[in-house]
C-alpha cells in the first residue's frame, strides 16, 4: 500500500513539475526573443498583479545591521526642507550611526514625474542598499510631481535639495564637499538635471552622477529601443511616457529645455564622472547610451553598462534579481573611486554590456525562478478553483 502512495506521490510531483516548467517556458516567449526564466517569472507577477509590491514591508535583515558585520545600524531620519511661503517637501536620510565625513549620495525617485507612480517609500530598499553598499549618507528628496505641479517643480525641488544637502550634510555625518546625485527613470532625469543646473549656478560641487535608465529627452526622437519595448510589458508603457510628458510638460516648448530634457543641451562640459546603466528590455535604454556617449564626447568620464537579459526598473528588484544585485555592487565601486578621485576618462567611448547570470548564478537563479514560479501557479490555481 505504502508504495502505491509513494508511486502516486512522485507522480503528482512530476505532473506539477511539468506544469510549472511547462508555465516558465510560455512566460519567457516573447515576441523580441526567450527572456531569462527569472525576469520572465517576475515580468509575469507584476503584469497580472500576483504579488502586490508593497513599499512598507520591513528591509531584509542583510540590508540593516549586519550589512557591515561588527558595525553600526543604518539609520533613517525624516525631515522637512523649506521652499519660502510656508511650503516643504519631505526628505529622508540614510546613514550608518556611526558616520563621520562620509560621502553624500543625493537620491531622486523615479515615478515618471507622476503622482502615484513612486515615492520615497516605494524605492525605500535601494536607497538603504546604497547607504549600506558606500557608507554615504544617502538623502532622498520627495520632490513635487505632476499634475499639480509642473516643470520646473521638480526641477527646482530637487536644485533646492542639493542645497539642503550642502548645508545639513554635517548634522548627519557627511561631508558637504564630498557629494554626489543618483537617480531611476525620471530620478535619473533629475540627478542629470541638478548636475547641469549646479554646473550653470556655480552651485555646490557635484563628485559624482550615476543614473539608471534615466529618460534623457521628452522630444519624439526616433530611438530603437523606444518603439520595441514600448507596450507596457517590460514594466513601462509609451503610454505613460505620454501620459508623463502631456503631465509634466505640457508645453511643447518645454521638451528643448536642457533642464527636462538634457540629451538636447548644447554644451555638457564641465559635468562630474557619470555612470549610466540601462537595460535590455526598455524604451529608455537608446536615450540613455546616448546622452552617455555625449557627456564622453564633451570631457567627462563616462562608465556606461547595459545590463542584458533585464527590463526597466531592474535594479529595484535587486533582493530577487542578481543583475539588480550587481548593478548595485558595480554603481557602490564607482562611487567610491569617484569620492576618491580616481576615475579617469577613456579616449574612446564604450558600452559595456553585462551579460545575464551565467554559470552558477545561473543555476541559483533558475531554481528561483521555478520556486517563484510554483508559487504563482499555486496562487492562481488556488484564486480559480476559490472562486
Amino acid at each position: 500500500m505504502w508504495k502505491k502512495s509513494i508511486k502516486i506521490t512522485i507522480l503528482i510531483s512530476l505532473i506539477i513539475s511539468l506544469i510549472i516548467a511547462w508555465s516558465i517556458e510560455d512566460w519567457s516567449r516573447t515576441v523580441h526573443g526567450k527572456l531569462p526564466s527569472k525576469t520572465a517569472v517576475i515580468l509575469h507577477a507584476v503584469n497580472n498583479n500576483l504579488v502586490p509590491l508593497d513599499p512598507d514591508l520591513e528591509p531584509p535583515s542583510f540590508l540593516s545591521s549586519s550589512a557591515r558585520p561588527g558595525k553600526a545600524a543604518i539609520l533613517k531620519d525624516d525631515e522637512l526642507i523649506p521652499l519660502g511661503n510656508q511650503k516643504n517637501i519631505p526628505v529622508r536620510i540614510y546613514r550608518y550611526s556611526d558616520a563621520e565625513d562620509a560621502p553624500v549620495i543625493l537620491y531622486f525617485h523615479g515615478g515618471a514625474f507622476l503622482e502615484g507612480y513612486g515615492s520615497i517609500d516605494t524605492h525605500d530598499n535601494v536607497v538603504r542598499s546604497l547607504a549600506a553598499r558606500t557608507g554615504a549618507v544617502v538623502i532622498t528628496p520627495g520632490y513635487r510631481v505632476a499634475p499639480d505641479h509642473i516643470f520646473p517643480a521638480a526641477v527646482n525641488d530637487s536644485y533646492r535639495s542639493l542645497e539642503w544637502a550642502y548645508e545639513n550634510a554635517e548634522q548627519f555625518g557627511g561631508n558637504p564637499e564630498k557629494i554626489a546625485v543618483a537617480g531611476d527613470s525620471a530620478g535619473g532625469n533629475l540627478a542629470a538635471v541638478t548636475a547641469l543646473k549646479a554646473r550653470d549656478e556655480n552651485g555646490p560641487d557635484l563628485f559624482a552622477q550615476l543614473l539608471y535608465y534615466p529618460l534623457t529627452t521628452f522630444k519624439e526622437v526616433e530611438f530603437d529601443s523606444r518603439s520595441t519595448y514600448d507596450s507596457g510589458y517590460y514594466l513601462l508603457s509609451r503610454k505613460v511616457m505620454l501620459k508623463a510628458r502631456e503631465a509634466y510638460t505640457p508645453e511643447s516648448s518645454m521638451w528643448d529645455n536642457p533642464y527636462t530634457s538634457p540629451l538636447e543641451a548644447e554644451n555638457l562640459e564641465g559635468l562630474p564622472p557619470a555612470m549610466v546603466i540601462t537595460a535590455q528590455y526598455d524604451p529608455l535604454r537608446d536615450e540613455g547610451e546616448l546622452y552617455a556617449e555625449k557627456l564622453h564626447e564633451s570631457g567627462t568620464p563616462v562608465k556606461t553598462v547595459r545590463y542584458n537579459g533585464v527590463m526597466h526598473g531592474f535594479v529595484s528588484f535587486f533582493e530577487i534579481m542578481k543583475s539588480g544585485e550587481m548593478a548595485l555592487n558595480e554603481s557602490a565601486l564607482f562611487l567610491t573611486k569617484a569620492a576618491d578621485e580616481t576615475i579617469t576618462g577613456e579616449e574612446e567611448y564604450k558600452l559595456t554590456v553585462q551579460k545575464a547570470p551565467a554559470g552558477l548564478n545561473r543555476v541559483k537563479e533558475e531554481a528561483e525562478a521555478f520556486a517563484i514560479a510554483a508559487f504563482l501557479v499555486g496562487k492562481s490555481t488556488y484564486t480559480t478553483v476559490t472562486n
